[in-house]
């Protein structure tokens, strides 16, 4: 399978395990919540875990792949707040996780970059 055909997958296949584990594993995922959105963090994660399985479905079907992929790249601006919050409550803990959290900012540029160009090489179809 060319690496066209595998990227939009691969992508699904990302977004997929995210959204399993925000039901698999809730709590971490709650910490991140911001505060100052309305509603409880469950919830929050809880939605968030169903637009990362719609997305990975979306991206799975090519008929979808396109307006799938521009609302992954919204989805991955949208929860970098999430990861601002992270990395500042973890600001005070052992270096290995104040890394970790310091280190989730900076991929969610390559994961928008790699949304859009599966947009992209999704031609018209959407």
């Amino acid at each position: 399978m060319p690496r066209s055909e595998r990227s939009p997958l691969l992508l699904a296949g990302l977004l997929a395990t995210a959204g399993v584990a925000h039901f698999a594993q809730p709590r971490p995922f709650d910490a991140t919540v911001p505060r100052s959105l309305p509603g409880t963090p469950r919830a929050w994660t809880y939605a968030s875990g169903v637009a990362e399985l719609a997305l990975a479905a979306g991206l799975a079907v090519p008929r979808t792949r396109k307006a799938a992929a521009l609302s992954a790249v919204a989805f991955f601006v949208g929860v970098f707040p999430a990861n601002v919050k992270m990395a500042w409550d973890w600001r005070h803990r052992p270096a290995p996780q104040r890394a970790a959290a310091l280190g989730r900012l900076p991929v969610q540029v390559p994961l928008v970059l790699w949304a859009r160009a599966v947009a992209q090489s999704s031609g018209g179809r959407s």
